[in-house]
């Protein structure tokens, strides 16, 4: 049986399995439709995500094989910890989503372009205002120096993107967001797709069928109220 690309309306937001992705690319999905807040939290809450370049229309993706952390299988080096500690860096959360996500793009469009367009920008700061949408900031002397954002809306934090200003500032961004996951008993870290430098960092591979199982468990978290108001948490330890 052929597969068919599911063209999706403004109108409808539901989404067809994720088992009917395409083999080729790997793990399209779906085209069109928008990013409203009703969109996304559908998308998330099914192992789908958006990813699209500025010349192509929205495209829904749910890959063969995921890139996750497991909260107690990440790594962090002494070199990285000696660095957080001399500088004696301090962490927040939601205190600069804005900030964050413009960095990500910034460094990326620098580098090798970036999918994080003026239409995602959009949409995951609307995001960040419904409360689905967070972000953790690495600060040095007040200046914002590394920090991360994605989504979360039960268990899973699903990781979008990440940026540095000074060395490892990303890699201490992710530490930190490991460290309070851990403290809110949350389950692990959607990094939709593995690469080198998340490999160092612990993540691994899984198939599209495990990763959709340990989504459906942590449907089941309830993210505490208090975990991502607007917050300093100083100087975060191990």
């Amino acid at each position: 049986m052929s597969q068919q690309l599911v063209i999706l309306s403004h109108s409808n937001i539901t989404f067809p399995s994720p088992s009917q992705a395409l083999t080729d690319p790997d793990g399209l999905l779906a085209i069109g439709g928008d990013l409203s807040i009703d969109r996304l939290k559908a998308a998330y809450s099914q192992g789908i995500f958006p990813w699209f370049n500025d010349e192509e229309p929205i495209l829904w993706w749910s890959p063969s094989q995921r890139g996750v952390i497991e909260l107690n299988d990440f790594h962090v080096s002494k070199s990285t910890k000696k660095t957080y500690r001399k500088l004696r860096l301090e962490v927040s959360v939601n205190k600069a989503f804005a900030q964050v996500i413009e960095a990500c793009r910034a460094q990326r469009l620098d580098k090798e372009g970036t999918w994080i367009n003026p239409d995602m920008i959009a949409a995951y700061q609307l995001a960040h205002k419904a409360g689905i949408a967070h972000s953790l900031e690495i600060w040095l002397e007040g200046r914002l120096v590394g920090g991360l954002y994605g989504i979360m809306q039960n268990g899973v934090f699903c990781g979008e993107s990440m940026f540095y200003n000074i060395t490892d500032a990303s890699k201490i961004a992710m530490w930190q967001l490991v460290l309070w996951l851990k403290r809110h008993n949350a389950h692990f870290i959607d990094c939709q797709l593995l690469n080198p430098y998340l490999a160092t960092l612990g993540a691994k591979s899984i198939s599209r069928e495990e990763f959709l199982t340990k989504l459906k468990a942590a449907r089941n978290y309830n993210v505490p109220n208090t975990m991502w108001q607007p917050q300093s948490l100083g100087e975060i330890y191990d």
